[in-house]
């Protein structure tokens, strides 16, 4: 394939320097007015926006136009399998947010709303998909951007004989928040800090506060055994490290999140074997014969891996959707684009469920691929600090307290190569969650 954006075809770059384009502004300003027709005449807006351009190589969206311009980026990422409710995103205006701790305190009420507990009439885990917009980049000038890839995610630490407990994935970043300061529990589900990064502060590391991290313990309808591997994830997955584009405009700060398809931790994170790796444990605990692996016992420990996350979120009362149900809903939103007259850009590498994909309907087709915009974009910069932790010229800053939260089990420790780039509970009890805020 040749689209960028897809597959082996980067994205066209993006030129922190240069300024914003008046065409894709056009574009999408015409866009966004024909859609919302109660904004009256686009032409008056659009010479408002020439003009400031013209000025200052850049202007600034209306709150409207943000609204709209973040929900259409859900509705254009090719990689997403639920825009099914793209309309519903919920869009916080944080762009007046400028030091550290004012970034992170909102970054907290996110997870609190994302959540279920920002409500009088909710409750905790009716997980909302969720967008906080912060401050806009100018061209030529340094910008706030958080260094995780999610808000929410759990550390790596590797031992002396080049096992990991925890998080393979984030054995690197791990250390690097450790030589930053920080210093972690040390056990399988260890929340990092989230790394904010201002032009006038450097980088600074916020741990999480507990009523913001909403936990699921795993367990299994069938296996008794299976909750005293001490298993759990968390229930908001959201994304922080992406650059969000607008007409032109780019905003490197824009964390934002869904809710989880169950392969996503059952299929992925706990099964991957440079991840958690739990097949092989749960294969051993199942009494399957692992010898060869036309026993399909990887088939087989990886259904009940998920089943073990699906049951638990329902019984914990934390929203999740499975791969067949949201495969059915990716199609509904293929055949609701259709009658608005649009095309669905769709990466069929990431649309296809990691697990059983050709027992979904998405298997079975193919998808239009282009890269539209608005739309959320990975840059390279990005994604080796979300890998790696670290930039020369980051300054070392004090770390606030860490959260202090009772003993956690851990699983067992495994074996990862050094070259690696990088808690039975008796009932689904969840993390205090937040206090109600309106």
């Amino acid at each position: 394939m040749t689209t960028p954006g897809y597959r082996d075809m980067p994205s066209e770059g993006w030129d922190p320097d240069a300024p914003v384009d008046f065409a894709e502004a056009e574009d999408f300003l015409r866009m966004c007015y024909a859609d919302n027709r109660k904004l009256g005449s686009v032409e008056p807006r659009l010479a408002v926006v020439r003009a400031q351009i013209a000025a200052t190589g850049t202007y600034v969206h209306t709150p409207d136009e943000l609204a709209y311009g973040a929900r259409v980026a859900w509705r254009n990422s090719s990689r997403c399998i639920g825009r099914l409710y793209w309309r519903s995103l919920v869009v916080l205006d944080r762009r007046r947010a400028r030091t550290p701790e004012e970034i992170f305190a909102l970054v907290v009420r996110h997870l609190c709303m994302a959540g279920g507990t920002a409500a009088a009439n909710r409750e905790p885990g009716a997980i909302r998909p969720v967008i906080s917009i912060f401050p806009q980049a100018q061209p030529g000038r340094p910008y706030a951007r958080i260094w995780n890839e999610q808000l929410i995610r759990y550390a790596g630490y590797r031992d002396v004989n080049g096992g990991v407990t925890g998080d393979p994935r984030a054995v690197t970043f791990t250390e690097s928040m450790r030589d930053l300061g920080w210093r972690g529990k040390g056990d399988a589900f260890d929340v990092l800090p989230v790394a904010i990064e201002t032009p006038a502060h450097g980088v600074r590391l916020f741990d999480l506060p507990e009523r913001a991290v909403l936990e699921v313990p795993l367990a299994h309808p069938e296996f008794g055994w299976f909750a005293e591997l001490g298993l759990r994830w968390h229930a908001v997955p959201a994304i922080s490290n992406m650059r969000l584009t607008i007409g032109g405009v780019h905003y490197p700060l824009a964390p934002f999140n869904g809710w989880y398809m169950g392969t996503e931790i059952g299929a992925r994170n706990l099964a991957d074997p440079d991840r958690y790796n739990m097949v092989p444990v749960v294969a051993r605990l199942m009494g399957l014969d692992t010898s060869k692996p036309n026993t399909l016992w990887r088939d087989r420990a990886l259904v009940e891996l998920n089943r073990a996350v699906l049951w638990s979120f329902e019984r914990a009362g934390v929203k999740i959707t499975d791969h067949h149900t949201e495969s059915d809903r990716f199609l509904a939103h293929i055949r609701n684009e259709a009658k608005a007259g649009r095309e669905v850009p769709a990466d069929w590498t990431w649309i296809v469920p990691p697990m059983s994909g050709g027992a979904t309907g998405v298997f079975h087709r193919y998808y239009h691929e282009a890269d539209q915009r608005p739309n959320f974009y990975l840059d390279a910069d990005a994604r080796a600090l979300a890998l790696h932790g670290h930039r020369a010229h980051a300054q070392r800053a004090p770390v606030s307290p860490a959260v202090v939260a009772g003993p956690r089990p851990s699983i067992p420790t495994q074996a990862v190569p050094p070259a690696a780039p990088s808690r039975v509970v008796p009932s689904p009890t969840l993390r205090p969650a937040c206090p109600v805020r309106h």
